[in-house]
């Protein structure tokens, strides 16, 4: 008895079109991720940025009194004239397009040179003051390289060679000092810490005060 014929499978018609479908799905799945992530996302974020918190979203700039823009609060800034508060020692040169230090360890020469260097600059500006006194965020970079703040201890040693420099009391710049510390974040967070521009940006006051 004959069998009866069969049809040959459509099978490979089948597989082409079945990729067609996926490659069309995930064409839609791309566009549409495009649209929400690249686009509406940011979007969103900035204008509600800019909307609640507008002078963060905006750089957190400072301004001095005639509304000139001198810096931001987020990164420091190299003050060298000596009648002014020295920031911390930056080895980016507080770049702004990038952040971060060689991650040195204690014995690597590079570092040992660079502390040596900031150890001679502040002797030569602060000779009254024994190196053996001097914080330690005086004479180090940050994890960053741009770290606007300094601690208060950092702060009120350098008090000596402004008044000197200057003819400010002591006792009016320790007031300064005062008014620019900021305590820990919610209280628990952080340290107390100055802002150096901001800190310059009251010592010029008093300048032209005075």
């Amino acid at each position: 008895m004959n069998k009866p014929l069969q049809k040959s499978s459509p099978a490979p018609r089948v597989r082409v079109g079945a990729a067609r479908v996926s490659l069309g799905m995930a064409l839609r799945t791309s566009l549409v991720f495009i649209v929400l992530c690249g686009i509406l996302y940011p979007l969103v974020t900035t204008g509600a940025a800019q909307l609640l918190m507008p002078k963060q979203a905006g750089g957190s700039l400072v301004t001095d009194r005639g509304g000139k823009v001198v810096g931001s609060e987020l990164i420091g800034q190299d003050f060298t004239e000596p009648q002014y508060f020295h920031g911390r020692v930056s080895s980016i040169e507080y770049n702004g397009a990038g952040s971060g230090s060689n991650n040195y360890a204690p014995s690597n020469p590079d570092l040992i040179e660079r502390t040596k260097a900031s150890i001679e600059a502040w002797t030569e500006n602060n000779p009254d003051v024994p190196v053996s006194e001097v914080p330690i965020d005086l004479v180090t970079n940050s994890g960053s390289g741009l770290d606007p703040h300094l601690s208060p201890q950092a702060v009120y040693i350098q008090i000596p060679r402004i008044s000197k420099l200057t003819g400010i009391a002591e006792a009016e710049l320790d007031q300064l000092v005062k008014k620019h510390t900021e305590g820990r974040d919610l209280g628990v967070f952080g340290e107390p810490r100055v802002n150096v521009l901001k800190l310059n940006l009251g010592l010029q006051e008093l300048l032209n005060l005075n």
